[in-house]
């Protein structure tokens, strides 16, 4: 059992910023890849951002040069950092990770938290 819960989304005015985090718990041995998703009405869902256990990173071009994603291994917590913030980054914002379980003998599974909105006024 792993749990994904978002926090840190609200209103914001165009051009300011906002941090979002994503805490993991539950039995997990070792996250692998972690992502920042987003998905606004009547949009297919995206990927924002990317970050592997080693740190290394990919954004989408939309938001490269703004958001910063990073991630606390000891603390299995990712974070979103969104700067220059716009109204079409208006969306909820999802976590996704890869997680291996303490159980031995199974394979890295996907989850999924439930989301956090974020809202950019003009």
């Amino acid at each position: 059992q792993v749990q994904l819960v978002e926090s840190g989304g609200g209103l914001v005015q165009a051009g300011g910023s906002l941090r979002i985090s994503c805490g993991a718990s539950g039995r997990i041995f070792r996250i692998n890849d972690m992502g920042w998703y987003r998905q606004a009405p009547g949009k297919q869902r995206e990927l924002v951002a990317v970050i592997t256990s080693g740190g290394s990173t990919n954004y989408a071009d939309s938001v490269k040069g703004r958001f910063i994603i990073s991630r606390d291994n000891a603390k299995n917590t990712m974070y979103l950092q969104m700067n220059s913030l716009k109204p079409e980054d208006t969306a909820v914002y999802y976590c996704n990770a890869w997680a291996l379980l303490t159980t031995v003998g199974l394979p890295p599974r996907e989850y999924w938290g439930q989301g956090t909105q974020v809202t950019v006024s003009p």
